[in-house]
């Protein structure tokens, strides 16, 4: 009876996106209101899974080739020591006369082998069990063999004639490369979303379709599943975490990867590959510690989302159906074990969370931009909401964070300290070669350039517009930066939505939030009363 009551398996992916997809719509869809933002966004979010299907589909099948190519090769490589092996041992068994017959003293006995029974057969019959066995081996496999390769002249001109008709093969690249672009297009419309979201003014209060009691326990329930998906999961033997040549703190290739998605064992040689990386995992301290981080980061996103909408939002029940709409995304179930994706998203989210205390603020925002390099961008914008108040001590969290992280570099003497940090601070050319996601399947790398351009005008078009930015500019501007930080990413560009995502989804639930600027709120940490003039005050 245990057995069955615990015999718990992962759900597949294209399973968890059609329970996810249904339970997003029922708990947040707005039946009365269809044609509303919320809607849109809501469809705006569903749309991204398709992509992250595609995507590790085509990976499925690129590891599924690998492995198919390696025993393959492993086999060919056994049948020519086995042809090499018969062969001299038939030479030896052959001597050639000098008028050109053959004295053979076992010739006789090969005579007199039955006339259906194969001539390899009955001499490896002749030398004993073992070479029989390795020679019926080599014959059938070079039937095989032969079986594919040769037959009839006329069949194998029309199976030509018939394969140059047929349309390509769809390859796992080409299968990997649809679902980037996938990605990447609806990102785009997300971007597009974000960028207009400040002229949004009238954001009527829309809550989920359930109480707030019924989504903290949906989404109590869906963490720890997940997070006994991130302790019950074997590490990947490869580096995944953190950068490999482009920018970001070095520190981060320690880590293994923790898959969370089942992995679909069609073949034996799947599951050889599986024992095979087991065997070559991590050290134990830093599969514990990657899962530590792992779980840590989640929680901290999913605490720091609902006491957003308590503190900031003034709805509970906003915070509490945001963290459970972030639980419930198939890209959470997906990348729950990605250090270097949920890390900088809790960062972040708790930036946000202490936006009244600017030395908290940019303790928080300068660890963002020392882990993964790309929230540096970010910078212009938060410097420009502190402006008129709190800048100094927002530079100077920013500053401790990134000589905290500078100084601890140290520990991994592998590199000099010099290429740490150039690392860590993007001091480099833009990477055109090894390239990996939709820039490492076809795309031509140099088109990232402009690109980067963009992206750098973006950041400083936030600094100087809107002029006086509130709450909400910064949360909805933030998430725009990271969704277009995307684009030019070389390294799996379209699958980082953790850093954009809880800002996202936090952009779809606020309230309005145009008095929630620097000059109100930094006052002891909360919201303050506007000041009175200072005339009307001595004259009063």
């Amino acid at each position: 009876m245990g057995e069955i009551l615990l015999h718990y398996k992962r759900p597949d992916p294209t399973t968890w996106v059609y329970l996810s997809s249904f339970l997003t719509i029922g708990l947040f869809f707005v039946f009365h209101r269809f044609w509303s933002m919320r809607n849109l966004d809501l469809v705006l979010l569903i749309l991204l899974a398709p992509g992250l299907l595609i995507v590790h589909e085509g990976r499925r099948r690129q590891m599924l080739e690998n492995e198919e190519a390696r025993v393959l090769a492993a086999e060919m490589e056994a049948a020519e020591s086995v042809r090499s092996v018969t062969g001299g041992v038939s030479n030896q068994l052959t001597d050639v006369t000098p008028n050109g017959s053959t004295a053979n003293p076992i010739s006789a006995e090969n005579d007199a082998a039955p006339a259906d029974e194969p001539a390899d057969t009955a001499l490896a019959v002749s030398e004993g069990t073992d070479s029989a066995d390795q020679v019926a081996a080599m014959a059938a496999l070079a039937r095989e063999t032969s079986g594919e390769v040769s037959g009839d002249g006329a069949e194998n001109n029309d199976a030509a004639v018939d394969t140059a008709d047929e349309p390509r093969q769809v390859t796992a690249i080409d299968v990997e490369r649809y679902g980037f672009i996938w990605l990447l297009s609806i990102q785009v419309l997300i971007l597009i979303r974000l960028l207009l979201d400040p002229l949004m003014i009238r954001r009527p209060l829309l809550d989920p379709n359930l109480t707030s009691g019924g989504l903290l326990f949906i989404g109590v329930w869906l963490f720890i599943f997940m997070m006994a998906n991130v302790i019950t999961s074997t590490p990947r033997m490869q580096v995944e975490q953190g950068p490999q040549l482009g920018p970001g703190y070095s520190l981060m290739n320690m880590l293994p990867a923790i898959p969370t998605r089942p992995m679909q064992e069609t073949s034996s040689f799947a599951k050889v590959s599986e024992n095979a990386t087991e065997a070559t995992a991590s050290p134990t301290r830093y599969v514990i510690l990657a899962r530590f981080l792992a779980i840590f980061s989640h929680l901290a996103i999913v605490v720091g989302i609902v006491s957003i909408g308590y503190r900031h939002f003034g709805n509970v029940r906003s915070g509490v159906g945001c963290a459970t709409l972030y639980l419930m995304m198939p890209y959470t179930a997906q990348m729950t074990g990605r250090v270097d994706h949920a890390l900088p998203a809790a960062l972040l989210v708790w930036a946000v969370l202490n936006y009244r205390r600017p030395l908290i603020a940019g303790l928080f925002l300068g660890a963002t931009a020392g882990l993964v390099y790309y929230p540096l961008f970010l910078l212009p914008l938060w410097f420009s909401f502190y402006w008129r108040l709190g800048v100094r001590r927002f530079a100077l969290g920013v500053g401790i964070s990134l000589l905290t992280m500078m100084a601890l570099l140290v520990v991994d003497g592998s590199l000099p300290l010099s290429h740490h940090l150039m690392r860590m601070f993007g001091l480099m050319k833009p990477v055109m070669i090894d390239l990996e996601g939709v820039w490492g399947l076809g795309w031509e790398p140099i088109y990232r350039l402009p690109i980067l351009v963009g992206f750098l005008l973006l950041s400083g078009f936030f600094a100087l517009w809107p002029a006086q930015k509130n709450l909400g500019t910064l949360i909805g501007f933030s998430a725009a930066l990271m969704v277009a930080a995307q684009f030019w990413h070389a390294y799996g560009g379209g699958l980082y939505m953790a850093w954009f995502l809880p800002l996202l989804l936090l952009t779809i639930v606020r309230p309005n939030l145009e008095d929630r600027v620097a000059l109100k709120v930094i006052d002891g940490g909360r919201l303050a009363a506007p000041r009175r003039p200072r005339i009307a005050a001595d004259v009063a």
